[in-house]
Order: C-alpha cells, then sequence, then structure tokens
C-alpha cells in the first residue's frame, strides 16, 4: 500500500475519532453523573447540524453561523431536560430507554416539519477550503485538521473543567451521591440541567463540524449515538478519559480496516471476493474489539472511579 495513503487513513481515523469522542463525550456525561440512559443524544448532533446549516445561511459568515448555533443548542438542551427528562430520573433504565426513544421520533418529525425532507447541504469558506501538506506530496484537507484541533481542544476543556474547578468537584460529587450534594445546599437540578445541555452542546458541536462533510438530513445522528455507546463501553462508563482514547481507538480501527483489510483478504482469496469481504468485516472490527476489551476488562479501560 502507497505509505502516503496510509499516513492520510491515520488522520482520517484520527478525525473520526475525534469526532466520536464530541457525541460521546457529552453522552458519558448524562449517563454516568446522571444515571439516565439518553437514546436521543444522537438527535442533539442532528439538531446542531440543522441549526449550524441555518445560521450560516442567514449570517452569510461559518464562524458566525456557529456562535449563534452553540447557544441554541445550549437553549434546548435545557428545555429537553427540564420538559422531558427531569421526570425520568428516579425511573428504570427501560422507562429512560422508552421516552428517550420516543424523543427520537418526535426531533425527527419536527426537523421534517421545520426544514422538510430534502437533505440540506453546508458549504465551506474558501479559508477553510484548501489543503496543508505536512509531507510532500501528502496533502490534508484544512477543514478536517480544524475538526481535530477543535476536538483536543474541547478535550482539555472538559478535563480542566471537571479535574480543576469547582464546577468540576460538584459535578464528580454528583456522580458518587447526588443526594448528599443536595444535603449541603446545592441545587442538584440545575447542576444536571446543565450537565445535560453541556452534553447537549457537544452532541450538537460534532453536527456543526460534521454538516460540511455530510448531508444534513433526518436521522442522521442515530448511527453516531450506537458508536458512541461502544466508546463509552469500551472506555469506562462516565470515565471522560477512557471516552477520548476509546474513541481515537475506534476511529483508527475503523478507518484503517477499511482500508487495510481488504489487502489483507486479496493474499487469501481473489480481488473481487476481497473487495465486497473486506469492507463487510471492517465494520464489525470495533465490535469484536468491544467484545475482546470486555473479555478482559469487564468494566472498560478506565471505570469511572480511576477516571
Amino acid at each position: 500500500m502507497d505509505p502516503l495513503l496510509l499516513l492520510e487513513q491515520t488522520f482520517n481515523g484520527f478525525q473520526f475519532g475525534i469526532m466520536l469522542f464530541l457525541i460521546a463525550a457529552g453522552l458519558t456525561l448524562v449517563f454516568g453523573i446522571m444515571d439516565m440512559v439518553n437514546l436521543a443524544h444522537g438527535s442533539l448532533v442532528m439538531v446542531g447540524a440543522y441549526l449550524a446549516t441555518t445560521f450560516i445561511e442567514w449570517t452569510g459568515s461559518f464562524i458566525g453561523g456557529l456562535a449563534l448555533a452553540i447557544p441554541a443548542t445550549f437553549a434546548i438542551g435545557v428545555l429537553v431536560e427540564i420538559v422531558a427528562l427531569r421526570t425520568l430520573y428516579r425511573r428504570n433504565h427501560l422507562d429512560q430507554v422508552l421516552a428517550t426513544f420516543g424523543l427520537i421520533l418526535f426531533f425527527n418529525e419536527i426537523v421534517r416539519i421545520v426544514w422538510g425532507p430534502i437533505s440540506l447541504y453546508s458549504g465551506l469558506p474558501d479559508y477553510l477550503s484548501g489543503q496543508v501538506e505536512f509531507i510532500p506530496g501528502a496533502p490534508y484537507p484544512v477543514y478536517r485538521l480544524i475538526i481535530i484541533a477543535v476536538g483536543l481542544a474541547v478535550a482539555a476543556g472538559i478535563y480542566l473543567i471537571v479535574a480543576k474547578t469547582r464546577l468540576g468537584m460538584l459535578i464528580r460529587a454528583g456522580a458518587s451521591n447526588n443526594e448528599m450534594v443536595g444535603a449541603l445546599g446545592i441545587n442538584i437540578k440545575s447542576l444536571f440541567t446543565f450537565v445535560f445541555a453541556l452534553g447537549a452542546v457537544f452532541a450538537g458541536l460534532a453536527g456543526m463540524m460534521l454538516g460540511p462533510l455530510t448531508s444534513v438530513e433526518p436521522g442522521m445522528g442515530e448511527p453516531w449515538l450506537i458508536q458512541a455507546f461502544v466508546v463509552i463501553i469500551i472506555g469506562g462508563i462516565g470515565s471522560i478519559r477512557g471516552a477520548f482514547i476509546a474513541a481515537i481507538l475506534i476511529g483508527m480501527v475503523d478507518t484503517l480496516g477499511r482500508v487495510l483489510l481488504p489487502e489483507f483478504l486479496r493474499v487469501f482469496v481473489a480481488e473481487a471476493a476481497a473487495d465486497t469481504a473486506g469492507p463487510a468485516l471492517a465494520s464489525m472490527l470495533i465490535y469484536i474489539l468491544m467484545a475482546a476489551i470486555l473479555v478482559v476488562r469487564p468494566q472498560g479501560l478506565f471505570p469511572a472511579r480511576n477516571g
């Protein structure tokens, strides 16, 4: 295989992992701290993508559109938590799954009513649509590098907030014993609302970043939700560090597997058969990886008490 192509796919795998982390970070905060199974998390990815596309069109500015979409997504997260999810915290996980599945249907229909069933597309400004050559002969899109930089900045920001601030102390304490935090005079409802809205922003930001790379359409967040759950299971439920490492690992395995597995199979079978079977087997790799890790570490790589 061409080494330059392998290098490019490695960057693509890292960028894919960063995108997964943006989604999984909010999911692991909500799941780990609030013990809430939120199947509608993928819908927040979709909402962020639609809001960003709309605001970019209204303002004529990519940065301006994102600047408006981020607080709008936060506000939607606050509204959803107060109206729909607050009554579910003391219910069992089956009730939460059923209720949040209903939210998926609600969001998909609202999107169809407001924006219509036709896919939307948001282009990139000229200053983000070029390429950079790290190595001569191996150009890489500027926008994908921006995604990587944003994801790393978010990861660093989450770490600093959770590990170094009073708010992070309250979040960690709420994850351990929210009743005791409430007894100390902290408004646990407001804390949970903020955590959920923050998770919505991370998911929405991933959707905003995805918009220029793919079509913006109803239901676009659901496939990402499945992979995000794989991330938090591998990384350890409630562990931000685990989510980051697992997301990068899955991004690399998935992307490089789709490139290298067909090449490997061609050694043993005909080229046509390898090209057919390779992508199918590659799509299974992350689930095989999850099963293998859970055999060795049933609580994930970095359980929350260590992460």
